[in-house]
């Protein structure tokens, strides 16, 4: 997969058999995600987002009520935690709320320093739909 971002490998997630038939290859350096496929066979890159408006919450059954995590890739919590049945909120990860995990904080603030200062703008990265 092309690293548009910052220039490491990207890795693939593991995909469930769909319809659609995205693929989604995400950078364990930068964090940068690209979608491949589904139903009009798309190339999405997101663009960077701040901090603050990047991670969902992560929710499990075993993880505490009282510490926000921040939802990662590969079914990780961006400070390692893996607990099965892990997935996204509808709502944020704020790393400023009082209960923000700290190493959650900080590795979010680590892959938001990755991000190259040329690649923050709205329009840096490119997304293309097969045209008919």
């Amino acid at each position: 997969m092309e690293r548009d971002v910052c220039g490491r490998v990207m890795w693939r997630w593991p995909v469930q058999p769909a319809v659609s038939e995205e693929e989604i290859w995400s950078c364990s350096w930068c964090h940068a995600a690209t979608h491949v496929g589904g139903e009009w066979f798309e190339v999405l890159r997101p663009p960077y987002l701040p901090v603050g408006m990047r991670w969902e919450r992560a929710v499990a059954d075993g993880l505490s009520v009282d510490v926000s995590h921040a939802y990662g890739i590969f079914d990780r919590t961006l400070c390692g935690i893996q607990v099965a049945g892990m997935s996204p909120s509808d709502y944020w990860w704020l790393p400023d709320r009082e209960n923000a995990c700290g190493a959650c904080r900080e590795a979010a603030g680590a892959i938001d320093d990755r991000w190259p200062q040329a690649m923050r703008g709205e329009n840096m990265r490119v997304s293309v739909a097969r045209r008919l």
